[in-house]
């Protein structure tokens, strides 16, 4: 396979994830979204790397891992915290987030 297989593949993905985060209406959808566009980049990082017999985009891919995770942890969190102060995750019902009364 060469790389160009592989940023055809990494397009798609990103192109799937930025149609979900703009189309979906749920906060985990949208979370998984971010997570399959940050992916994506990760793919295109290590094909650049391979293909230029390089380990920089390696090593970026696996910070970007790091940052991905601890990403993730700080959104889960905030969807949990608004899902027991709203009972929905639905992103209509957010829509001003500085008044606690609106939540």
């Amino acid at each position: 396979m060469t790389p160009h297989h592989f940023l055809y593949l990494a397009t798609i993905l990103f192109g799937i994830g930025l149609l979900g985060l703009t189309i979906r209406k749920n906060l985990f959808v949208i979370y998984l979204s971010i997570e399959l566009m940050l992916s994506s980049v990760n793919l295109i990082l290590a094909t650049f790397s391979r293909a230029n017999n390089s380990q920089d985009g390696s090593i970026m891919a696996l910070l970007m891992i790091a940052v991905i995770a601890s990403e993730a942890s700080i959104f889960l969190a905030i969807i949990v915290y608004l899902y027991k102060s709203t009972k929905t995750i639905d992103t209509e019902t957010f829509t001003n987030l500085r008044n606690e009364e609106s939540i």
